[in-house]
């Protein structure tokens, strides 16, 4: 594989590492630990937030290989194209993996900082993934056409169950706190 075949890899990493810097012993990564104070809420919000950045640079990528950018190009190996939902599972699999492991989950003493890392590394990899859902549901290339939209339904859709977890069951809480408190 040349480098020009590891571009998504290499723009991926870097906003895993810019998350984790932006996040990790900083005043953002404060405020994170004080407005989302319960640690399952931060890694969805985290898991959100790179599920949403992940699935931008994806299309934009795709929109640059598309319209002949460079250096964004294909990536072919032995002949076949490999569709980004491939490394997308892989890295599911892998994170999976590390959760039944207990990686990163907070049961045991593992770090707030493996914490943060598998989560963004589960909404990249639900990214990729569900970026190509109408690959796999219709078992064939149809990103640019109708039966395409299926894929940004996905998108759509679990990206919300995402972020309704993470940043709106405290809005929700303290919206019925405070309609609670107006009614008595």
């Amino acid at each position: 594989m040349l480098l020009d075949d590891v571009v998504l890899l290499i723009i991926l990493l870097a906003m895993v590492a810019l998350l984790l810097v932006l996040f990790h012993r900083t005043r953002l990564g404060s405020l994170l630990h004080e407005h989302i104070a319960d640690r399952p809420r931060r890694r969805l919000f985290l898991a959100s937030l790179s599920f949403f950045l992940t699935f931008a640079i994806v299309r934009a990528m795709v929109f640059c290989i598309r319209h002949e950018i460079p250096p964004f190009h294909y990536i072919i190996m032995n002949g076949r194209h490999v569709h980004h939902l491939v490394p997308g599972i892989l890295i599911l699999l892998a994170v999976g993996y590390g959760w039944l492991c207990e990686f990163g989950t907070g049961s045991d003493s593992s770090s707030i900082l493996a914490s943060r890392f598998m989560s963004i590394l589960y909404g990249v990899g639900a990214a990729l993934t569900l970026d190509e859902f109408a690959l796999w549901l219709n078992l064939k290339d149809v990103y640019f056409v109708r039966e395409g939209r299926s894929s940004i339904d996905a998108v759509v859709l679990f990206g919300s169950f995402l972020a309704i977890g993470g940043w709106g069951a405290p809005l929700f809480s303290a919206l019925a706190k405070r309609t609670t408190k107006q009614n008595h």
